[in-house]
């Protein structure tokens, strides 16, 4: 194997491990959600979940990915 394409195959391990973190993240799947849907709301008390649970149905698919992945 060349050295390019070694490199070529860890840059993409290293993208898709960051992509598989992030939506099961609800801080960074659910941001811009949060942003848009839930942005007076003060963190504590699960407010925030329950806020975006609340508006489950026009959530993005990735934070509606991300708050399921929390519940297992």
């Amino acid at each position: 194997m060349s050295k390019l394409s070694f490199a070529a195959i860890v840059v993409a391990a290293a993208f898709s491990g960051t992509a598989s973190a992030q939506s099961s993240d609800p801080r960074g799947a659910c941001k811009a959600d949060y942003d848009k849907f839930c942005a007076g709301i003060a963190p504590g008390s699960g407010k925030i979940i329950a806020c975006l649970n609340g508006k489950r149905d026009q959530l993005s698919a990735t934070c509606k990915a991300a708050l399921d992945s929390r519940k297992k």
